[in-house]
């Protein structure tokens, strides 16, 4: 598989969510969690959101228990979190692995895709282009905030 559009994933609500729905946008793929000292990203991640909706960018926010135990709610849990303290609006999804036998098939493309790289902790980051391919890899570290001109670029693409 070789673009975003090849995969589906179970939202935070329980559906099947084909993720070719976001063809044609810049997509920001992002594993979460709940109870991590970059649990705060959830509000710049919001921010670009609202900032680049309208012209074709999406944050999609995938919680993962993998690292520290982090995330330890169930979907509902996660969901009332994220929208109680961070006002998040952007599409969420289920708990998710994001490394080892049981990776999600979309997080081992995005680890073994071309701009890609390794997962080593929660809020890594993956910019997607419109073509559906991987433009670039963020550590954790990485502000939110920090991607705004990558997004520029991509969404001016």
């Amino acid at each position: 598989m070789t673009s975003l559009s090849a995969f589906s994933a179970r939202s935070i609500d329980g559906h099947d969510v084909d993720l070719s729905t976001y063809a044609d946008n810049v997509v920001l793929v992002v594993n979460t969690a709940s109870e991590c000292g970059f649990t705060p990203q959830y509000q710049g991640l919001q921010e670009l959101y609202d900032r680049y909706a309208d012209r074709g960018f999406v944050v999609l926010g995938f919680p993962c228990d993998q690292f520290g135990h982090q995330e330890p709610g169930d979907e509902s849990e996660i969901a009332a979190f994220c929208e109680r303290s961070y006002g998040v609006t952007f599409p969420m999804f289920a708990k998710v692995e994001v490394n080892g036998d049981g990776a999600h098939p979309l997080f081992e493309w995005l680890r073994g895709a071309e701009h890609g790289g390794s997962i080593d902790w929660n809020f890594t980051k993956f910019l997607v282009g419109r073509d559906g391919e991987v433009l670039a890899h963020y550590e954790t570290a990485v502000e939110p905030a920090d991607l705004a001109d990558d997004i520029e670029k991509a969404l001016a693409a």
